[in-house]
């Protein structure tokens, strides 16, 4: 399909559109010249789409990318100069619909791969389908050696996307936490080693996931206090007592592994010597909801 400036001219006396920026409008391909695209989008005068407007990709050929009498979606970018000409992005519009799309990933947990292309004090920058990102050093997996993942793709979920301020933060540590998380159940046993302690807890650093062994679930006698039982880098085996992979956290319990009331403060080491045994009857009582694992 080709159109002629007499038919152009033709089908332009039929329309008088007010087109302003911010507008999304439908026109179609007239003609091609080295630095853009014009357009007919029923102004007074064809519309133009620049070169580096095109894509977010970048286009070698406008002819082979943008054939004249096809039809596309645009954003007018600048209103109408003195000729009546507007100047449309298609680059533009695939940032917003972009930012749209990372707005819904953030809020469902997905995931995406991006390329990192720069390192800097703070962690690195990467390439997200196109729009420029970041990952804190503390959210990267490999944080001691960020100049190693240059040039590199790693799957990464959305911290905070804010598309007013154009900051698009990222971070793969809870991509792989989110993967791993995938991977496991409800009584599944795991071991882990002691990486934090708390007045309410003892936090267990397992399979690229933390998961926190709450006070009560320690033993089913009352625990005074947990720094005497338990130090920093102390391997031990728990069972997974819940999973809530949205907020990426795990429940653990080492009192269901108990075969008598007060055992993990007695004789721990018995308790952790035979758990491999001990889990499946464990893993039974959780998800028959037994009351023994309860607080």
């Amino acid at each position: 399909m080709s159109f002629s400036s007499e038919d152009f001219a033709k089908a332009l006396e039929q329309h008088d559109y007010s087109l302003q920026r911010g507008d999304v409008v439908r026109g179609v391909i007239h003609s091609h010249d080295n630095d853009g695209v014009y357009v007919d989008v029923g102004g007074k005068a064809a519309a133009f789409l620049p070169v580096d407007e095109a894509s977010l990709k970048r286009v070698s050929k406008l002819e082979d990318e943008f054939p004249v009498g096809e039809e596309y979606e645009f954003l007018i970018i600048r209103e109408q100069n003195s000729e009546g000409q507007v100047t449309l992005s298609i680059r533009q519009l695939e940032i917003r619909k972009l930012w749209n799309r990372f707005l819904e990933m953030q809020e469902s947990g997905e995931s995406l791969e991006v390329r990192i292309g720069g390192v800097n004090k703070g962690g690195v920058t990467v390439d997200a389908s196109g729009l420029r990102g970041f990952i804190p050093r503390s959210h990267l997996a490999e944080r001691d050696n960020p100049e190693g993942l240059l040039g590199k793709i790693v799957t990464v979920t959305l911290l905070e996307v804010d598309p007013d301020r154009r900051r698009l933060v990222l971070s793969q540590r809870q991509a792989r936490q989110a993967a791993s998380l995938s991977q496991l159940e409800v009584g599944q046993l795991v071991e882990g080693k002691v990486s934090g302690i708390k007045p309410f807890g003892v936090f267990v650093d397992f399979d690229g996931v933390t998961g926190l062994l709450h006070i009560n679930q320690v033993s089913k006698n009352y625990v005074a206090s947990l720094n005497t039982l338990f130090e920093a880098g102390q391997e031990i085996k728990a069972i997974i007592l819940d999973l809530d992979e949205v907020r990426r956290r795990v429940a653990l319990s080492t009192k269901v592994l108990e075969n008598h009331p007060g055992e993990m403060l007695e004789s721990m080491e018995t308790v952790m010597a035979e758990a491999s045994e001990r889990a499946p009857k464990a893993r039974n009582l959780i998800l028959k909801g037994g009351s023994e694992e309860s607080s």
